[in-house]
């Protein structure tokens, strides 16, 4: 099954001429530049290369979607018709006949369709690489949405997987590169990811706990769940209305503040991640409305929880401290860090790894976001990789596409956002918060009731590790004598075996001698048993002088 997929992916390549996309130049290799040669072949498409490219994706199935959704941000990296047909990702992927949303919905809830609302719309809202969303009434008058899974589309995601597997054991064995950036690790977390959004409880059970994080907070909201009518491949929600957020005339239009919306943007993103700990991981476009009611105090609202992020207590130390450095233009504590966390090899050199980080990273500071390319930031931030052996933090991959998510939405919102200049101030705020005495305090005070409820058991615990301390003494007295016994026996061994060798030297020559003395013989040649004596005797001593010795 495998082969036909990737003979499939090869045969999409092929029909729409994705090689029109790929510039050629000197040092391009000479294996592509033969395959691009041999697709001339086959007749390109009347389409344009962008929409050839946006066609591709949607025929690969959903993994290539949610790829061409994250280029979709990146206008930096793309000419405007190409970012134009990448954003029809977001919401405008090939619906499923609106016959099946209904037998499937009835299936999963038991019950008839005009049963379970008062109203339901046919035709979809909106259409995605998993699953599409309906419009429609609950019978208590609830205005609500009605997202299902795509039939079939878990076998598809599967035989996908399977491949992109494949692919990245050829990357990991095939170049040291490929070990670095651990592409077996990347695609783990991206099957766990991806698999995630097939279950719609746990979107659901997300969106619960990102709802009671914002509540009340006026700065993000997150639509009711209505748990009677989910299930694992059905999610029924409130609806909500709002703006799109890459429809930024019609928020211009509402003279809505768009430096204020920007900002907010940036301090919710760095929220969930350093203070909740539970930060949305696919915000693209298509996923974030805007409440623009209040022009002067807009606020937005988070759709599809399905993928969600946390790090651990040290990875977030650890970024938080590179963050700083950074904001701070303190490049030897990045380098420092990088090293202590073991993001780098502990023998890399620091002053040497400072050096190249500043020549990355001072160009991009005091410049709003639409003077800087992150794109071109990253690729020398590749090469720094390779130079010094940085390897890819799979932990940190979905922080990372979340990174680049905000930064296209920070692009297209207000451009002259200077994110450093809005970022420093909450992260200086978070790490003052934890790491004095405040925080000190707080993090005893959480701890409190389990060092409290072990207390009583302390004096038993001392006793305990007084005894298992003894015993390690005597155990390591023990283990002392038996190494010296065993010094004495290999050194007793080793004198046997110099004398042995010695001996076997002796009978060796012994046995040479008396071959050559055979050999020298003038009725040798013509006498069978002293040649085959004479070998007899060279084998032993070959045997003696390197087997038996």
């Amino acid at each position: 099954m495998r082969f036909f997929r990737m003979l499939k992916i090869l045969g999409v390549i092929t029909r729409n001429r994705l090689d029109r996309l790929v510039v050629k130049n000197e040092r391009t290799p000479l294996p592509v530049r033969v395959v691009l040669l041999l697709l001339k072949i086959f007749p390109a498409p009347k389409e344009s290369p962008a929409s050839s490219l946006r066609r591709s994706l949607e025929q690969l199935g959903p993994i290539f979607v949610k790829f061409g959704q994250i280029l979709s941000t990146r206008k930096d990296l793309f000419d405007p018709e190409t970012s134009e047909e990448l954003e029809k990702l977001q919401d405008q992927v090939p619906s499923f006949p609106s016959n099946e949303a209904i037998s499937i919905i009835e299936q999963s809830l038991e019950d008839t369709i005009d049963n379970l609302f008062s109203t339901f719309e046919a035709e979809p809202l909106a259409s995605a690489s998993v699953a599409q969303v309906h419009a429609a009434v609950l019978q208590t008058g609830e205005s609500v949405v009605v997202k299902v899974i795509r039939p079939g589309i878990d076998r598809v995601i599967r035989e996908d997987l399977r491949v992109m597997h494949l692919i990245a054991r050829w990357l990991e064995n095939l170049s040291e590169d490929g070990k670095r950036l651990h592409p077996i690790d990347i695609v783990k977390d991206y099957e766990r990811t991806i698999l995630d959004e097939l279950d719609l409880n746990l979107e659901a059970a997300n969106g619960v706990k990102l709802k009671k994080n914002w509540d009340h907070s006026g700065k993000l909201y997150v639509p009711k769940v209505y748990w009677d009518f989910t299930r694992t491949n059905i999610l029924v929600l409130e609806r909500i209305y709002g703006i799109g957020a890459a429809n930024v005339q019609d928020l211009k239009d509402q003279n809505v503040d768009m430096k204020k919306l920007a900002h907010l943007g940036v301090e919710i993103f760095f929220t969930q991640v350093f203070e909740q700990n539970f930060f949305h991981a696919d915000m693209h476009p298509g996923n974030v409305f805007i409440d623009a009611n209040d022009p002067a105090n807009p606020s937005y609202i988070a759709l599809d929880c399905a993928i969600m992020g946390s790090l651990t207590e040290e990875d977030k130390n650890y970024l938080a401290k590179n963050l700083l450095a950074f904001f701070n233009q303190d490049y030897l504590e990045s380098a420092r860090l990088h090293v202590e966390s073991g993001w780098v090899p502990p023998d890399t050199d620091i002053h040497e790894f400072e050096a190249v980080i500043r020549s990355v990273c001072e160009p991009i500071f005091q410049k709003p976001i639409s003077e800087i390319s992150f794109g071109r930031v990253l690729m020398s931030l590749f090469q720094t990789a390779r130079r010094f052996n940085m390897e890819v933090q799979p932990q940190l991959v979905l922080l990372q596409k979340t990174l680049l998510n905000i930064e296209g939405m920070g692009r297209q919102i207000y451009p002259d956002l200077d994110l450093w200049e809005t970022a420093a101030p909450f992260m200086e705020k978070w790490m003052k918060d934890r790491l004095g005495i405040k925080g000190l305090l707080n993090r005893f005070g959480q701890a409190a009731p389990k060092l409290f409820e072990h207390l009583p058991e302390l004096p038993m615990f001392a006793l305990e590790a007084m005894t298992q301390l003894k015993q390690l003494g005597r155990n390591n007295k023990t283990q002392a004598i038996l190494l010296k016994d065993l010094k004495r026996t290999l050194e007793r061994d080793r004198r046997e075996r110099r004398q042995m060798k010695a001996a076997g030297l002796a009978i060796t020559a012994a046995f040479v001698a008396m071959a050559s003395a055979l050999i020298s013989d003038v009725n040798f040649v013509e006498n069978t048993e002293l040649l085959l004596g004479s070998s007899i005797l060279g084998s032993l001593g070959v045997y003696w002088m390197f087997i038996k010795v």
